[in-house]
């Protein structure tokens, strides 16, 4: 079988070589989501990718909730953030910038932290309170 150029490059940028993706719902909207689960994988999260598909996602797992904080030291794509506690509902959205160290923090604990581009929570009517399902335990 024989993939087109555009194929293969779509599928190249998606996610780097390696990386487990998970499908999450939030509320009636799919996106497929890069787990960053580890310390090492948290830290890199999404430094230095130039492009992300609009129903593309990274989705930090925490070992325990609590007060994660976020920044965009070394990212250069605008994100959006869904602060997302243990029971699965969003507590706390924020815009990030590019390149900012400035922290984004939840107003509670949560255990998990779900970066998209940037507007694709608004533009989805996506708000605290929804559901996400799918998230790993």
């Amino acid at each position: 079988m024989r993939c087109s150029p555009l194929v293969l490059l779509a599928a190249l940028l998606a996610a780097p070589a390696g990386a487990d993706t998970l499908p999450l719902r939030v509320g009636p909207h799919a996106f497929n989501a890069e787990v960053a689960a580890t310390p090492a994988q948290r830290q890199q999260g999404l430094m230095g990718r130039t492009h992300l598909a609009a129903d593309a996602a990274m989705l930090f797992v925490f070992e325990t909730p609590g007060r994660h904080c976020f920044w965009m030291r070394n990212t250069p794509l605008p994100l959006s953030i869904a602060f997302i506690d243990a029971d699965g509902r969003i507590v706390g959205l924020a815009d990030m910038a590019p390149r900012s160290e400035a922290r984004h923090c939840p107003g509670t604990d949560v255990r998990y932290a779900l970066e998209v581009r940037q507007g694709e929570f608004q533009r989805r009517g996506i708000r605290p309170g929804t559901p996400v399902d799918g998230l790993p335990h």
